[in-house]
């Protein structure tokens, strides 16, 4: 079962030539337990319209990493917006997003939305919210953005942060960067490669998708640090995949990207070039002082 974004590519039209967010892995390989500490998050938007529902409310999924017991980092996007138990949540810090660590995660808890639509959107909050909260996989968290982002240029400030219910002990957590990083390792050698991780679809086109919901990986290298298509410059950076290595596809938004051989993020995967993930892709850089001063609010640095 697969919850997207889809219905918000519609919201961004105007940003389609250059820019697509909610972006998964195309062509990469199984994660095999690498990464341990990126997860999948199911969250709920009131205020965003499903085409198959009379009124509003929309589900949709996103990636995240844990840096801590009780933190992940996201995309803004993927924290913007989220409801409250059911409501708006904007101004208090939405609490209708969950999240899974495994490998794949289990969707048949969620009775079809064919079930509900057309005319009961409530029904299906109440329905998939009770099974969310029951089950032993999903842990349920609470939404932050960047107190500077905006959802119409959502890369410029695309940098957001869960916090968990209860905590997740694991050996191992996502590392922040120091700042600046990503100047310097590109200085120092414009080889590097990165690795992204997600939850994403591994194909996509204006009609279709293929897989998701399970953990992927595939590597990266920088291409420059303007972001793509003019958008982003300065806080978005471009990398690219090829078809032997993989890249982000829809559903891989808020997921990391490592430096290669290392749990250090020197971003989130924010937005994609075109709908069809051909192989580019713009991530904000969370190696900025800005952000850092906003995640260290939640007692996590570098």
């Amino acid at each position: 079962m697969r919850i997207r974004i889809l219905a918000l590519l519609a919201v961004i039209a105007s940003l389609m030539a250059v820019a697509a967010p909610a972006q998964a892995i195309t062509n990469g390989v199984p994660d095999k337990g690498a990464h341990p500490y990126v997860g999948e998050l199911v969250l709920y938007v009131p205020s965003r319209e499903d085409p198959r529902f009379d009124d509003p409310g929309y589900w949709s999924t996103c990636s995240g990493t844990l840096v801590s017991p009780t933190v992940v980092v996201t995309a803004g996007h993927c924290a913007f917006d989220v409801g409250h138990n059911g409501e708006d949540g904007s101004d208090i810090g939405g609490n209708d997003v969950w999240i899974s660590f495994a490998e794949e995660p289990d969707f048949d808890i969620l009775r079809p939305t064919s079930q509900f639509a057309p005319d009961n959107n409530g029904g299906r909050y109440q329905d998939w919210s009770k099974a969310l909260n029951s089950s032993n996989e999903w842990i349920r968290a609470t939404a932050y953005h960047h107190p500077e982002y905006i959802d119409g240029e959502f890369f410029k400030h695309d940098l957001g942060v869960l916090i968990l219910s209860k905590s997740v002990t694991l050996k191992k957590y996502g590392q922040l960067p120091t700042e600046g990083l990503l100047d310097e390792l590109y200085a120092e050698n414009k080889s590097q490669t990165y690795t992204t991780v997600g939850y994403g679809l591994e194909d996509s086109g204006p009609m279709t998708g293929v897989g998701g919901d399970t953990r992927r990986r595939a590597e990266l290298k920088l291409v420059d640090l303007t972001g793509v298509g003019g958008r982003g410059g300065g806080t978005s950076a471009k990398f690219s995949s090829n078809a032997d290595t993989g890249g982000t596809c829809l559903g891989d938004s808020g997921g990391p990207i490592f430096v290669s051989g290392s749990s250090t993020i020197v971003a989130v995967t924010s937005y994609e070039a075109n709908i069809n993930c051909a192989g580019t892709t713009g991530a904000y850089r969370i190696d900025q002082a800005d952000d850092l001063a906003f995640l260290a609010t939640f007692g996590v640095s570098s």
